[in-house]
């Protein structure tokens, strides 16, 4: 059992104002294997104040300055890789090669991106005698989930750091390891005194002191649909920016000109990746009506290839969901598909033969599936497809857009030219065309209730910048 008691506060580790100790579940094992404070708005009170008093220096770096800070964060950040993937692997259940190939690697990414953002940024140009600047906001409250943690770690606080601001980070108190183990990276990168601080804790407590404190301009939450509307409700008396990635429920249209047995492989590894704990996975595969009897063979098929285990088994492709909690829902919303109707393909209620203890979840398809069932509306959140049959490219449409989310969409087409005349009609922040390569330098972030604002490269850089003009700035 390791202790991580304490929080990191104005460039040090200290202890919390009120002892609250909390278990760390390995959910591979359903074993707490770790311990962490939870802090209360006390702690926040201390992190705050330490990051407003790092702002009067910080926020007036040059870019130079930073640039060279951010340079060595990613060389610790490489030194430390193993150690960050052997944390996420065991508080959240990334299989370990997984841990350290997408989950620490995609934090890598994010860093690497915002050096060469910044490199090349302008913070300023003239407008007639006018002046238009581009500042930091100032202190940022960065609230970040456990499915993946360094993914949100990174881009937030990369671009924070690049823009002039200063922080109080409190991440998952599900997944809490790999965020000590960062902050310990900027620590010894030679990050100023306050400039990054962080607080163990939960939403109720931390995240709704941070949301609410008047000397926090900046709200940034990646996490459920719900708990952003806390958060943003929260910041509202403060009249605080609020920037929010929340969840999804992301369409995938098979054109019938693709090749099924490529387009529906990749699109059920697609929604199991990270044992289906994404927000923006493919999780409502759309196909035409005549050929679903097609896609559900090649999708069984691909299903069953998947074998789940414990995160340090080196045959484990996906690893146990985080929690009991998510465990317990994802349950409820398979029975509820075998309830309503679907067509239960392969997979089901249970865990995997085998595993009898641990957070396992049975990859799941299923097929039939209408728009108004709970599995075809709601974010499951774990390794679960719905097949739903569409008559035409409207009806297929119509069905992707009938959604509160809109994080994502995925399109497949032989023929370029639909595929993207498909994506321009679809109301979701990201749209992939025949299942490209990840970029860290595109936009990131949803329509609707998946949230507001923009993550990765300049585009994450800029939701943490005020813009100010300086008229007179020459002379008439």
């Amino acid at each position: 059992m390791s202790h991580n008691l304490q929080f990191y506060i104005d460039g040090a580790w200290v202890d919390p104002v009120v002892p609250n100790v909390l278990d760390v579940i390995d959910p591979s094992s359903e074993e707490a294997f770790a311990q962490i404070s939870l802090g209360s708005k006390a702690d926040v009170d201390k992190a705050v104040a330490a990051a407003k008093r790092a702002f009067e220096t910080y926020g007036f770096t040059s870019p130079a300055e930073r640039l060279e800070l951010l340079r060595k964060v990613v060389d610790v950040y490489k030194k430390r890789s193993r150690d960050l993937a052997l944390a996420v692997s065991r508080e959240m259940g990334a299989p370990r090669q997984f841990a350290l190939d997408n989950q620490v690697g995609i934090g890598l990414a994010h860093l690497e991106k915002i050096v060469a953002v910044l490199k090349d940024f302008s913070f300023q140009h003239a407008k007639g005698t006018s002046m238009v600047v581009k500042e930091p906001i100032g202190v940022v409250g960065l609230i970040t989930p456990w499915n993946w943690p360094l993914n949100q770690i990174t881009c937030k606080v990369g671009p924070a750091l690049a823009a002039g601001c200063t922080m109080v980070l409190k991440p998952s108190e599900i997944a809490p390891l790999d965020a000590i183990i960062f902050a310990e990276i900027l620590d010894e990168a030679g990050v100023p005194a306050g400039v990054f601080n962080l607080v163990n804790g939960d939403g109720p407590t931390v995240g709704e002191a941070l949301s609410s404190h008047p000397d926090i301009d900046m709200m940034s939450f990646t996490g459920s649909t719900r708990a952003g509307i806390l958060v943003a409700k929260a910041a509202a008396d403060t009249v605080k920016r609020v920037a929010q990635e929340l969840g999804g429920k992301s369409a995938n249209i098979l054109f019938p000109d693709v090749d099924f047995a490529v387009a529906v492989k990749k699109g059920v590894a697609g929604c199991f990746g990270n044992s289906g704990q994404s927000c923006n996975a493919p999780t409502r595969m759309f196909v035409p009506r005549d050929r679903q009897d097609e896609v559900i063979g090649y999708a069984r098929e691909a299903a069953e290839t998947f074998v789940v285990g414990p995160a340090d088994a080196p045959e484990s492709k996906l690893g146990p969901v985080v929690s009991q909690v998510q465990y317990d829902k994802i349950q409820g919303l398979i029975e509820s598909g075998i309830a309503e109707g679907a067509t239960l393909v392969t997979g089901g209620p249970g865990r995997p033969a085998g595993l009898n203890r641990g957070y396992y979840v049975r990859p799941t398809i299923f097929a039939d599936v209408t728009p108004e069932m709970r599995i075809s509306r709601e974010e499951i959140f774990g390794p679960v497809l719905s097949i739903l049959p569409y008559d035409n490219v409207e009806d297929a449409v119509r069905m992707a857009n009938d959604t509160p989310y809109g994080l994502a969409a995925y399109v497949q087409s032989a023929d370029l030219e639909t595929a993207r005349k498909t994506a321009a009609r679809l109301r979701a922040g990201a749209v992939h065309i025949n299942y490209p390569a990840w970029d860290a330098g595109v936009p990131f972030g949803g329509y609707k209730q998946s949230g507001n604002g923009r993550e990765y490269a300049e585009y994450g850089l800029e939701d943490f910048l005020e813009t100010k003009a300086i008229l007179g700035y020459e002379a008439a």
